[in-house]
């Protein structure tokens, strides 16, 4: 299932994996496996107070520093970190929430605090993060856990 509720400061993508939960933990913790599928990340741990950096933006855009901080960790549960960018005002953060569901895993990926961003820079508008986490949880997770369970997308 994947749900996408409109909301003015938040941005909410679920989605059932074919995929056991501690396959899908070590994918959104696991720095090498985050490279697969996430953002190109120098270092992640999975502790609180974890800084880490990375560049993304539009792909024919600029592309924008994330400063990020892990901000809660329940193994196998659920991982929170702190996200702006830098030289702008502005916070917001990310959620990642696992359950078992049968033999797979759901996750549910709540970013709040979109608001804080939208109103230093047109892009990082909240339609563009409904986009970005869209396609990044119903596509590239998704064909990532495919293949490192061995399973067609």
């Amino acid at each position: 299932m994947n749900t996408n509720r409109p909301e003015s400061d938040a941005v909410v993508v679920e989605r059932v994996f074919d995929a056991p939960p501690e396959l899908v933990w070590r994918a959104i913790t696991d720095r090498d496996m985050m490279q697969q599928w996430y953002f190109n990340l120098a270092e992640f741990r999975p502790e609180v107070g974890f800084h880490f950096e990375f560049m993304g933006g539009p792909p024919e855009g600029p592309q924008y520093r994330h400063i990020c901080e892990v901000t809660a960790v329940v193994p196998g549960r659920k991982l929170a970190y702190s996200w702006h960018f830098a030289g702008y005002g502005g916070m917001s953060e990310v959620i990642f929430e696992l359950r078992a569901e049968g033999d797979g895993t759901q996750l549910k990926l709540t970013h709040t605090g979109l608001a804080s961003l939208a109103a230093e820079h047109p892009d990082f508008a909240v339609h563009n993060f409904r986009a970005g986490w869209t396609q990044i949880v119903t596509v590239s997770l998704r064909d990532f856990l495919a293949r490192a369970a061995g399973r067609p997308h």
